[in-house]
């Protein structure tokens, strides 16, 4: 007799799965760009960060972008000193610049961090000595915002836990050194004097979390489903494209997110922040998600010479997962 339990769950599974996916299909306006860059730092890099266009178009096509969105931002992606080529006969590979890597590499650091950053209570203060014109002191800004600093009223910039050497390389790597003669980096303690601003004062003042915690809870909307789902049947009910897909979509939203999220430690956080559950949500799903997925990639992904890029270390240092993920992929095929 058919059991009929184990039906509704998969069920269950495929209904929590094709909800994600169709309301990423149906987007008025995909940014191809943004999801080859996700691919390529989530799924590409940890197998020596190297693809051919055709596997790229593989991976893509099962959510709305055709060859010709593939093809168009992986051109601009070249263009913006992102990613590289290199042709082999009649085919191309593409990789990632070294420029492209490093920005991988520092957003890597937040993406599959296991915990939320620690604190020595101590400051991390961005002066500003002298005038700057606008337009430099705009981009300052936007740089310093991509590394999570928030901006007092008084024109500083502040962080509880950023290495201001760096804040201070990856401003002189963008091509912003001019502007270092204007900056005073500093370490600061709160001495708490009862009457002064508290820590938690400096954090509202800095940074508005508000708009930030709806797009948490709106990310534990759309993963919430699935991963219940999977906790209930196992991720053996998958099938190994939409693990990938799903995988695809889940860091796609992350990076999206920490982009704007400034990683504050736990103790400068609101009671119940909805970051931290969507960090464990990601952790858990991810941890379900990877040996089909990988089976999936191993099954598409090539170079231009056929050979396949196998998965490095990388991977299990991810989330401090501390365990041969792709052998775990291997053993459940």
């Amino acid at each position: 007799m058919p059991d009929y339990t184990s039906c509704i769950v998969k069920d269950t599974v495929s209904k929590a799965i094709a909800v994600r996916l169709e309301r990423f299909r149906q987007k008025g306006r995909i940014q191809a760009g943004s999801l080859i860059n996700t691919v390529f730092g989530d799924a590409i890099l940890p197998r020596g960060g190297r693809v051919s266009l055709g596997s790229m178009i593989q991976l893509l096509q099962p959510l709305g972008v055709n060859e010709r969105l593939v093809r168009t931002a992986v051109y601009r992606l070249v263009k913006e000193e992102w990613l590289q080529s290199e042709a082999l006969g009649r085919k191309t590979d593409y990789m990632l610049t070294p420029s492209g890597r490093r920005r991988f590499d520092e957003a890597s650091r937040q993406i599959y961090a296991a915990d939320s950053p620690g604190w020595d209570r101590r400051w991390r203060l961005i002066l500003v000595v002298g005038e700057l014109d606008p337009r430099a002191r705009e981009l300052l800004r936007k740089a310093l915002f991509w590394h999570g600093f928030g901006e007092t009223t008084s024109g500083s910039f502040v962080h509880p836990t950023a290495d201001l050497e760096q804040v201070m390389e990856s401003l002189v790597s963008e091509g912003q050194d001019p502007v270092l003669a204007h900056l005073m980096p500093l370490v600061a303690v709160n001495t708490r004097v009862a009457a002064c601003v508290s820590d938690i004062d400096m954090v509202q003042q800095a940074w508005n979390l508000n708009g930030l915690a709806t797009s948490y809870d709106g990310f534990l909307e759309k993963y919430q489903p699935i991963r219940d789902a999977l906790a209930a049947c196992g991720p053996d009910e998958l099938t190994q494209e939409d693990a990938f897909l799903v995988r695809t979509l889940l860091i796609h939203d992350v990076r999206r997110l920490l982009l704007r999220d400034p990683q504050l430690p736990e103790s400068l956080l609101p009671a119940s922040w909805p970051g931290s559950r969507a960090r464990h949500l990601c952790r858990d799903l991810y941890r379900k998600l990877l040996p089909r997925s990988e089976q999936h990639l191993d099954a598409l992904v090539r170079l231009s010479s056929g050979n396949v890029p196998l998965p490095t270390p990388v991977l299990s240092s991810r989330f401090e997962f501390g365990m041969d993920l792709h052998a775990d992929a291997v053993r459940a095929a």
